[in-house]
C-alpha cells in the first residue's frame, strides 16, 4: 500500500515509474492536518479570539503555509527526493540538513508530551480523578514508549482507523453542538464572548502556522512520489482545506459554542465516553508516529555529526521517558508558546531553502545533471553556515520583534539575510 511505498528510498531519488496518483498521496498528507492536534489548535482559537478573528488568522497562516508547502512540495516533485536530502543541496550542506533533522525531532518531542498530557487527562477523568495527572501521564507515557520501542506492530492498525473515527467524532459533535440541535442559532454563536487569555490576529496566525509548518517540511517526502505540478498544487489546497478549514473551523466553533478550549472536556461533554475512547486512541495514532520518527531524527542525527550510531529501543526509551516528563512538569499549559517557537523556528529553514532553490539556484545544475541518471549528485556540501546563521537570525527577530506577524518575519528575514549573505560572498574575490 501506500504507506509502505513511502517508506522506500531514504537516501536516493524516487523515478518516475514509482510515482503514485493525486489521491494516494494526498491522503497520506491530509492525515498530517486532521489530526487531534489541529483541533486542538482549534479550540484554542475560538476560546481565545473573536470568531471573524479567529477565521482570519486561519486564512492568512494557511495562505503563509500553503506558499512555503507549494514551493518545497513542488522542489521535492521535480528531484524526487525528501526534505532532508533536499536541504543538502538548498544551502544546509550535509551537517546543516543533519541538524535541521534533529530540531524536527525535538520538536517531535514536544508533540509527544502534548498529545501524551491529553491522554493522561482523559485517563484520570475515566478513572474519576482517581489516579492524578501525574499518575496518569506516567502511565500513558511508559505503555506507549515501551510499545513503540520494542515493535509492537497492533499499533499500526491504530494508524488506519483513529483518523476517520476522529473526523466522524468531529462531525457527530459538530451536529450536536452547532445551529440545528443545540438551540443556539449562529448569530448568538458569533456573538459569544472568549473566555481564555485574548489572543491577538498577528499572535494566532504564528500558532496557525506553528500547528502546521513540521508537515510543510516534510512535504517533499510525500510529493517525491507524485507526477506533476498540479498534483502538489492539489495536495496542498486538499490538506488546507480539509485541516485548517475544516477540523479547525468546526474547533473553532464547537469551542465558542461550549465555551472551553480543553479537548477532553469537549469531547466528554458532547460524546461521553465514546468521545474520550475516541480522544485516547487518536493520541495513540499520532504519537506512536511522533516518538517513532523523533527516535530515528536523534539516532540520524547522532550518526551524521559523530558516526556513531544509536541503538534504537533505548534511544526511544530516552526520548519517551522525556516527552512523559513533558507532560508532568506542564507543557499542555504552555500549547500557545510551544506553537509560537514552532511557527517562528521553522519557516526560517524553509525560506532558506526556497531562495537557495529558486533563487539562488546554488547547486541547480549538479542536481539537473544527477536527475537525468536518477542518481544523487556527487557533490555534497559538508555545511551551509549562512544558511543556518540565516536561519537563526530569522528566528531570533521573529520571538523578539513584536510588531508584524512573527512566523512571516521570520521567514522574511531569514530569507533575506541568506539572500544577501550568499549573493556577497560571491562578490568576494
Amino acid at each position: 500500500m501506500v504507506v509502505v511505498k513511502i517508506e522506500h528510498s531514504p537516501l536516493s531519488r524516487v523515478p518516475q515509474q514509482q510515482r503514485l496518483s493525486l489521491l494516494s498521496v494526498a491522503i497520506v498528507h491530509m492525515g498530517m492536518l486532521t489530526a487531534l492536534d489541529q483541533f486542538m489548535l482549534g479550540a484554542v482559537l475560538g476560546n481565545a479570539m473573536a470568531l471573524n478573528d479567529a477565521f482570519i488568522a486561519i486564512f492568512i497562516g494557511s495562505l503563509i503555509f500553503g506558499i512555503v508547502t507549494f514551493g518545497l512540495g513542488f522542489a521535492g516533485m521535480r528531484e524526487g527526493l525528501s526534505g532532508s536530502l533536499l536541504a543538502r543541496w538548498c544551502g544546509f550542506g550535509r551537517i546543516g540538513s543533519v541538524l535541521i533533522g534533529l530540531v524536527i525531532a525535538v520538536s517531535l518531542l514536544g508533540w509527544f508530551g502534548i498529545q501524551n498530557a491529553i491522554f493522561a487527562k482523559s485517563l484520570n477523568f475515566a478513572c474519576g480523578d482517581k489516579l492524578g495527572f501525574s499518575l496518569a501521564a506516567i502511565i500513558s507515557g511508559a505503555s506507549l514508549t515501551t510499545l513503540v520501542a520494542f515493535g509492537f506492530k497492533a499499533l499500526r492498525f491504530t494508524a488506519r482507523i483513529a483518523v476517520p473515527m476522529f473526523i466522524l467524532l468531529v462531525v457527530y459533535i459538530s451536529t450536536i453542538v452547532l445551529p440545528g440541535n443545540s438551540g443556539q442559532n449562529w448569530y448568538e454563536i458569533m456573538q459569544l464572548p472568549h473566555s481564555d487569555e485574548t489572543l491577538s490576529i498577528s499572535a494566532g496566525i504564528t500558532i496557525v502556522v506553528g500547528g502546521a509548518i513540521v508537515a510543510s517540511l516534510m512535504t517533499p517526502d510525500l510529493t517525491r512520489y507524485t507526477k506533476s505540478g498540479q498534483h502538489v498544487f492539489g495536495i496542498t489546497l486538499l490538506t488546507i482545506l480539509a485541516g485548517e478549514f475544516v477540523i479547525n473551523g468546526l474547533a473553532i466553533l464547537i469551542a465558542k459554542a461550549l465555551n472551553t478550549a480543553d479537548v477532553v472536556t469537549i469531547m466528554s461533554q458532547a460524546a461521553g465516553g465514546a468521545g474520550l475512547f475516541v480522544v485516547v486512541f487518536s493520541t495513540l495514532r499520532v504519537n506512536d508516529l511522533n516518538l517513532y520518527s523523533s527516535s530515528l531524527g536523534v539516532i540520524n542525527a547522532v550518526e551524521g555529526i559523530t558516526g556513531k550510531k544509536l541503538r534504537y529501543p533505548p534511544t526511544t526509551i530516552v526520548i519517551g521517558t522525556l516527552g512523559t516528563l513533558f507532560s508532568i512538569l506542564g507543557i499542555l499549559d504552555r500549547f500557545v508558546d510551544f506553537l509560537t517557537v514552532l511557527g517562528v523556528v521553522f519557516p526560517p529553514i524553509l525560506g532558506v531553502m526556497l531562495v537557495d532553490y529558486y533563487i539562488l539556484r546554488s547547486y541547480r545544475k549538479v542536481l539537473d545533471e544527477s536527475r537525468q541518471k536518477v542518481q544523487l549528485p556527487p557533490e555534497i556540501p559538508v555545511i551551509g553556515w549562512a544558511a543556518i546563521i540565516a536561519s537563526l537570525v530569522g528566528s531570533i527577530i521573529g520571538l523578539t520583534v513584536e510588531w508584524g506577524i512573527p512566523a512571516l518575519n521570520s521567514l522574511l528575514i531569514a530569507s533575506g539575510v541568506y539572500w544577501f549573505t550568499k549573493s556577497a560572498l560571491k562578490r568576494l574575490p
